[in-house]
């Protein structure tokens, strides 16, 4: 862990006291691919600082079908730290990467240091705020996938992520949605009431040693 504190800093650096944010920088080899993510702690990001076990899963799944990502558009909802759309845009995808405004710096700073020495295969990714359900209409509806990870936890916002779904699918985008199945959030009853009743939903993918699951989907064209 890295406080924010300068070395000069007449106080203790691993005190910390005075930061309100302190921030860690692993190193995640995925996808053959060398990612340093940074987690930036503190009251304000809250579960978006961390790098859930669902979001590595999700990345692993990607690498080992494979999922062709070359020239694809892809949107990730509730990116947090960015670590799956930044793998996708370093395997060539076209990448737009949303989530609340608070969680936008951490975004932005884990693009910057994942820009690879070669440069990026299509572009950087592109880091937007999308909160769900409010502003989704400003985002087209000309995906080819949207990738979702470990976003299945707040019962009050499922209602806003399914308008928000079916808008980003009209035009026949492919969702993977990775997720810890926390029955105390109620996410087996967004998969079965919710996500079901919209679109065509298969499982790819179990751990049951975690307790996450893959799932792919397709918005219904009745």
């Amino acid at each position: 862990m890295i406080c924010a504190a300068e070395e000069d800093d007449p106080f203790p650096a691993d005190d910390c006291l005075f930061e309100p944010t302190f921030h860690q920088d692993t190193v995640y080899r995925l996808g053959g691919q060398e990612l340093r993510i940074r987690q930036e702690f503190g009251a304000d990001l809250g579960v978006a600082a961390l790098v859930w076990d669902a979001a590595l899963q999700l990345c692993r799944y990607l690498e080992e079908q494979p999922v062709d990502l070359g020239g694809k558009r892809v949107i990730e909802l509730g990116a947090g730290t960015g670590v799956v759309g930044i793998l996708s845009a370093r395997l060539g995808a076209i990448v737009t990467l949303t989530d609340l405004p608070l969680a936008l710096r951490q975004l932005q700073t884990n693009v910057s240091n994942n820009t690879p020495f070669s440069g990026w295969p299509t572009s950087p990714p592109t880091v937007l705020p999308l909160s769900w359900g409010e502003d989704h209409s400003n985002f087209s509806s000309d995906w080819d996938l949207v990738l979702c990870a470990d976003i299945i936890y707040l019962p009050e916002t499922y209602p806003l992520l399914m308008e928000t779904l079916a808008h980003l699918c009209k035009n026949g985008a492919v969702v993977y949605l990775s997720s810890k199945m926390r029955k105390e959030h109620r996410t087996p009853y967004f998969l079965d009431e919710y996500l079901q009743s919209r679109f065509i939903v298969e499982l790819v993918n179990r751990d049951d040693k975690e307790n996450i699951n893959i799932y792919r989907a397709f918005l219904r064209k009745d």
